[in-house]
């Protein structure tokens, strides 16, 4: 196992230790926070599944991110997106569709794989699908959820614009009593905000998100995933641990990201520390899909100790460097190409305060490279990826 490697491991092993102390949800003022210490790795049922998904579904995926490996490198959440909502009982409590009969149950079906178990609500009085949102039941669904074992909430704003004014102090507050209905079932519950609007990234934290989405909804196709992870420069003093900025899920998996498109986004949103969230179905995966989803060096730059977000170094047409400070002094650098041809690509050492010789690790694929005086060039294939580690220890 290489550096990288064998932090992502200590890193796991404190995550899992964190996990069993079963701390409380979410972080005032002057803590430190609880959950989602490095970016959440998982699965969500949206991208490939959209409103077709159901109880089985579910467990398949839970079934499939232990049996593949997914587990074993950080995987651990399996979250259900929209349409699993029924109606309410005479009491208010939201219930499962038909197709999620018993959520409970389901919930400790993914518990038993080791795993961890999500949903997804709106503050709104309906969902993006038209589901039943959380609307005036937001205590009684958060008692609802930790319940059930509810580990993760992802809450998407749609019909929110129906009951709140369009503005940054009411969507806070519509977001904000979600946070202390959570709170307050006592239950460590990760809380992602859905909503880009009046720039989340600068007051999620403040009502309790772990993660935010930062941009419109990513699709299966390589330009508006690459749009995506570059809106992010310049956003990287609002992410740390507990609170990420969340470009979207992966689309890796899903057909239309081919060639060296998987790598790209795998290696970006590590550099970015965003959270890893699968979309494909695990079932029948690729072994070229799952070797991307689970390089243990590229997955370790991601869930780095230090929580850095990397930002943009250099650009030149379409020719991008991106570079991320790890844990223990060395730097994660990708080199992109979203051109249509094959180009050299450069990184300078002394724009990431390198002087002087380093040694470069080349992670996809995975070896030693050597020292290199003051710079590296690698060919990089058209909307391809050249992920490397910096250092200048010996």
């Amino acid at each position: 196992m290489g550096r990288f490697g064998q932090r992502f491991a200590w890193v796991a092993s404190v995550l899992i230790l964190l996990a069993t102390l079963g701390s409380p949800q979410g972080t005032r003022a002057g803590e430190e926070p609880k959950l989602a210490l490095t970016p959440p790795m998982g699965w969500n049922s949206w991208n490939h599944f959209g409103c077709k998904v159901t109880d089985a579904v579910v467990r398949a995926a839970a079934d499939a991110m232990v049996s593949t490996g997914m587990k074993d490198v950080g995987y651990q959440y399996v979250n259900i997106d929209d349409c699993w909502q029924g109606t309410r009982d005479a009491e208010g409590n939201i219930r499962g569709n038909e197709r999620f009969p018993d959520m409970k149950a389901l919930a400790d079906y993914v518990h038993s794989k080791g795993l961890k178990f999500g949903l997804y609500s709106s503050p709104g009085p309906k969902t993006c699908a038209g589901f039943e949102g959380s609307y005036g039941h937001e205590e009684q669904d958060a008692r609802t959820y930790a319940q059930w074992g509810v580990d993760f909430l992802k809450y998407d704003w749609c019909s929110g614009d129906q009951v709140y004014r369009q503005n940054e102090a009411d969507t806070k507050a519509a977001y904000q009593k979600m946070h202390e209905a959570l709170q307050s079932t006592g239950r460590p519950i990760v809380f992602s905000l859905c909503y880009s609007a009046y720039r989340v990234w600068r007051w999620g934290a403040s009502v309790g998100g772990n993660l935010w989405r930062t941009t419109g909804d990513i699709t299966d196709d390589y330009n508006q995933m690459w749009i995506n992870g570059t809106q992010q420069n310049g956003l990287e003093k609002y992410a740390g641990p507990g609170h990420w900025n969340d470009p979207d899920m992966l689309e890796i998996g899903n057909q239309k990201l081919t060639e060296y498109e998987p790598r790209t986004q795998m290696s970006l949103w590590s550099i970015l520390a965003a959270p890893l969230i699968a979309g494909n179905d695990l079932t029948t995966m690729t072994k070229e899909t799952l070797a991307a989803l689970t390089n243990p060096d590229v997955i370790a730059v991601d869930q780095d100790p230090a929580g850095i977000q990397g930002q943009r170094i250099s650009q030149e047409g379409p020719l991008e460097v991106w570079m991320k400070p790890l844990a223990d002094g060395s730097k994660a650098v990708g080199l992109f190409n979203s051109g249509n041809y094959d180009m050299q690509v450069t990184a300078d050492f002394s724009q990431m305060g390198i002087s002087g010789p380093a040694s470069v690790r080349v992670l996809w694929p995975r070896r030693q490279l050597g020292h290199f005086r003051s710079s590296f060039t690698a060919i990089v294939p058209r909307h391809g990826a050249v992920m490397i580690g910096v250092s200048t220890k010996q």
